[in-house]
């Protein structure tokens, strides 16, 4: 479960920083449905329906049979802002205990598991929603597995527990979570921007809340929350995806249509925050390895025109290598990295500036230089080159976002706080009307010296104020509005193995092992893999940083393109992603293909953009330094090393990366280009809209005779047995603190044991919160937000590995270790039961149906095959295998392969805190 306190890049309004949606359905209109008893038909727009309930609950139904998986999200109108003084961090820990189980569902977080769904809950200042995404029509203890999570969802909405014992073991985990983000300077930045730039609007108040607050509010106090804002007619619910619309309206009056109609009045918010008066600025002191300086300016609500034309302020800013405040900062070398985005919502927001400056590095010049780049940009309005550049991009993001149905709820959820769900296609079509003029004259209202937060306070004769203008009404914004005629062009895909082989044309090209798979989808969208193999554990030994160094430097510039010329020409054929995963579309692949081979084989090296790529680089690696995940992390990886400095498989300390980057040089990255980039071997998958006839001979003609000089052949690991260890590692001045674990294991990918370890493993630690290990420590002993186990096998050698990670407070990072190490003993001694067996199976096996049904994951999974000289046979061959496992062969598997007293385990945290005894 998330906190999201919309800290997002600003975006049009009504899909500011969330998922756009995607137009579908023939014609304007779904069919008529026969509408059960009391059940209203609302608005249709572009294949989304609305249907009112009696009782007040709006239904949203998107039919798509396009993939077979359904979306059910539930948004409710209330969020952060809603909170009283004492309560802040209400609403996000309710939405934790409400997967704490209800009168019917007692066991909510297993029976995802045991079902196989994605699922998760976010709160943010305005709204929570909470959302599953699952195998469509797959029966399941005699319900299917949408009628179970809507009969789930409309009892946990009035029935949920909201107990005292699970408040009382979720306290830990939701202060676990405040304090994982009190490690983060930029999340600990802008919270105190929000409570420094409000006075008295309740968006000054962090979402994940006050300390305080979240350790003492009362039982009561949560359940009069829940009982007045988590009731029908204030809520939303959306079911997406491969389901019958009849017969799903049904079941939703049955289910949410016996709760009975609300008689309370919703409370009334009348808080209007006044105009600031001058500029602010703060300070955070905080041990830590970077310096950020940010700025932030009061704007309207996402409700105004305003809003929209600040997205392209923000963009033209702050955002890319082309942005203005890039080209002033980091080609300069004052700062690493800079950002623009803007935070609103219902009310009143911020837009936000800042930049990373490398620790040691002046920071003043920065700030005084951003200030003035951003509070002259009225006079000196965006070029028509800049305008489009964000028009095509936030276009290009709407177009791929519209082919997803699994990220609707939340898409919706945001435009849905703001009163409308329409409201989403209002700001799409604004797009196209927003001018330079508008651009300029709404930056000039804004971006003023005393409506920013980052100056002292003086006093002033003529104060420049910046006056928030009232947010026009919901109904005036719809009065004029015409949706657009929906449209719907894909084939309803069988994700089987059998039929991924059917469709599949493998071929060999040059060096490159080729799969290809036609199908139809919407958007005529298309997803390519491509993999390349570089030298050997003798030509690659002493390259240091020269490799990744290289990798990074091809999208900067090649002999025809500079990096932003080069950016411009992605986003032109519509190529998300790098140049060895990225999606585009079917009229586009040609050119795309064309594009990347060129990218590949003639990247010009700027020597500015390496000296830039450099030092971003040294401050990325000085960042992690005292962060306890990193230094755990590497403190670890560091005693199962079995390989020489200089090895490219051997583990690398920050002082060796810093010293590997220092040392690299631009004449060693061309000479690595030069002799180790090659199409032979490499592996090419491409899945999606295209024609494979067409494509065949192109990727011959660019890539066939395409090999490296450098010879190639697999970075084989050996297996070893390492003594075990125990470290505790000082990371002062952290609120949190991490765990990890390991034991290296003889085990290889076509092992006969290795189905029933891998349902081990998800039995014991890699299935969620209902798995064993994160049912001990966050719910039961509510010792950790976050953590899980992990089961790597090798695949062309044996070795392979058992990890166990974790976060927490330093004060419980003691028992945490205990607790892990008592369940590693209890799965050892007692094995696991037959109900886990069987819920370990439905997940896995669910789960992977889902993945197959992913372009990008099927393109991704034909390159992993091909390279190991396999295809999708063995896929199925291997889900029989698990299908096949008996609980004696679970535990054999288990008790063989995990041995607790190998386990060598690293914590890192403050040590100061860890002295202090745990809340």
């Amino acid at each position: 479960m998330n906190q999201n306190s919309c800290k997002r890049r600003a975006r049009p309004r009504f899909f500011a920083g969330a998922i756009a949606l995607f137009a579908f359905l023939c014609c304007g209109a779904a069919a008529a449905l026969t509408l059960p008893k009391g059940v209203v038909q609302g608005p249709q727009v572009e294949g989304i329906t609305e249907y009112r309930l009696p009782n007040g609950l709006k239904v949203l139904l998107f039919p798509d049979a396009s993939k077979p998986t359904v979306t059910v999200n539930v948004t409710y109108l209330v969020g952060s802002r809603h909170e009283n003084y004492g309560e802040t961090g209400m609403a996000h820990l309710l939405e934790h205990l409400m997967f704490k189980g209800s009168s019917r569902n007692r066991a909510i977080t297993q029976q995802f598991a045991e079902r196989g769904m994605q699922f998760n809950g976010t709160t943010s200042l305005d709204r929570t929603n909470y959302y599953e995404v699952f195998q469509a029509d797959a029966p399941t203890s005699g319900l299917s597995n949408l009628d179970w999570a809507l009969q789930m969802e409309a009892d946990r909405m009035v029935n949920s527990f909201i107990a005292r014992k699970d408040l009382d073991s979720e306290m830990t985990v939701v202060r676990n979570e405040y304090e994982s983000g009190e490690n983060s300077p930029s999340s600990v930045l802008f919270k105190r921007m929000e409570s420094v730039a409000y006075d008295w609007h309740s968006y000054g108040r962090s979402t994940i809340g006050n300390r305080s607050d979240i350790e003492n509010v009362g039982i009561g106090n949560l359940q009069a929350f829940y009982r007045t804002w988590y009731q029908p007619d204030n809520a939303v619910l959306l079911v997406a995806g491969k389901f019958d619309p009849a017969k799903t309206l049904g079941v939703i009056a049955r289910t949410f249509g016996a709760i009975p109609k609300p008689t309370r009045v919703l409370p009334k918010f009348w808080t209007v925050e006044p105009t600031q008066d001058g500029e602010r600025d703060f300070y955070v002191r905080r041990q830590g390895d970077v310096q950020i300086v940010a700025l932030g300016y009061k704007v309207s609500s996402a409700l105004h025109d305003d809003s929209d034309v600040l997205a392209f302020t923000s963009d033209i800013l702050g955002n890319g290598p082309a942005a203005r405040l890039h080209k002033l900062l980091i080609d300069s070398g004052m700062a690493s990295e800079v950002f623009g985005f803007g935070q609103t919502g219902y009310a009143p927001g911020m837009q936000l500036f800042g930049a990373v400056v490398k620790k040691g590095q002046p920071i003043e010049p920065v700030r005084a230089a951003m200030t003035a780049a951003v509070e002259d940009f009225a006079r000196h309005p965006p070029t028509q080159e800049e305008m489009e550049r964000v028009r095509r991009n936030i276009g290009n993001e709407i177009d791929k976002s519209l082919n997803d149905p699994q990220r609707v709820g939340v898409a919706l959820s945001e435009a849905i706080a703001l009163g409308d769900w329409r409201l989403y296609f209002i700001g799409r079509e604004r797009l196209a009307t927003i001018s330079v003029d508008d651009v300029a004259k709404v930056s000039a209202r804004y971006l003023r010296r005393d409506n920013r937060v980052t100056g002292f306070f003086q006093p002033e004769d003529a104060p420049q104020r910046a006056d928030i203008p009232q947010a026009p009404s919901v109904e005036s914004l719809l009065k004029n509005f015409k949706p657009r005629a929906a449209s719907l062009v894909s084939e309803n895909f069988e994700p089987s193995q059998d039929n991924i082989m059917k469709r599949s044309r493998l071929l060999t090209v040059g060096g490159i092992k080729l799969a290809l798979l036609p199908k139809k989808n919407r958007g005529e969208a298309v997803s390519v893999a491509f993999v390349q193999h570089f030298g050997d554990e003798k030509n690659l030994f002493g390259k240091g940083a020269v490799p990744a160094l290289t990798a990074a430097m091809l999208m900067r510039g090649s002999t025809k393109y500079s990096r932003i010329a080069l950016a411009d020409a992605f986003d032109k054929l519509r190529i998300s992603g790098g140049p060895h995963r990225f999606e585009t579309t079917r009229a586009n692949l040609a050119e795309a293909l064309e594009l990347v081979a060129h990218v590949l084989k003639e990247p010009a090296f700027p020597a500015a953009e390496f000296e830039q790529l450099r030092q971003q680089a040294l401050v990325g690696i000085e960042s992690s330094r005292s962060e306890p995940q990193a230094v755990a992390s590497r403190a670890l990886a560091e005693q199962f090393n079995l390989y020489p400095r200089g090895d490219p498989r051997a583990e690398t300390t920050i002082d060796e990366d810093i010293a590997d980057t220092r040392a690299a040089t631009l004449e060693q990255v061309k000479e690595f280009h030069q002799q180790f980039y090659g199409a032979a071997p490499a592996e090419l998958a491409i899945v999606g809209d295209f024609d494979a006839a067409a494509i065949a001979p192109l990727v011959d003609q660019l890539f066939g005779s395409w090999k490296a000089q450098a010879h190639v052949a697999p970075l084989l690991r050996r297996h070893e047995d390492i003594a075990p260890v125990r470290k505790t590692l000082d990371t002062p001045d952290k609120e949190n603190g991490f765990y990890t674990a390991r034991m290296n294991l003889d085990l290889n990918i076509e092992d006969a044991d290795y189905p029933a370890l891998m349902l081990a493993n998800y039995v014991f630690g890699e299935g969620g919160l209902k798995s064993r290990l994160m049912d001990r420590i966050r719910q039961k002993d509510g010792l950790s937000y976050g953590g899980g186990s992990q089961l790597a096998p090798g695949e062309l050698d044996r070795a392979g590995m058992f990890a166990i990670s974790a976060i927490a407070a330093p004060q419980n990072l003691r028992k945490l270790d205990a607790a892990v190490r008592e369940e590693l003993a209890r799965a050892a001694q007692r094995g696991f039961t037959q109900a886990e067996l069987a819920g370990a199976k439905s997940g896995v096996l669910q789960q992977r149906m889902q993945n197959r049904a992913e372009d990008a994951v099927l393109a991704a999974g034909w390159t992993s095959y091909l390279y190991r000289g396999k295809t999708f046979d063995w896929s199925r061959q291997f889900e029989q295998r698990l299908a096949a496992v008996t609980l004696a062969q679970l535990n054999a598997a288990f008790r063989k392969a995990i041995d607790p007293s190998k386990l060598s385990v690293v914590m890192a945290g403050d040590q100061q805190k860890a002295t202090v005894a745990p809340k």
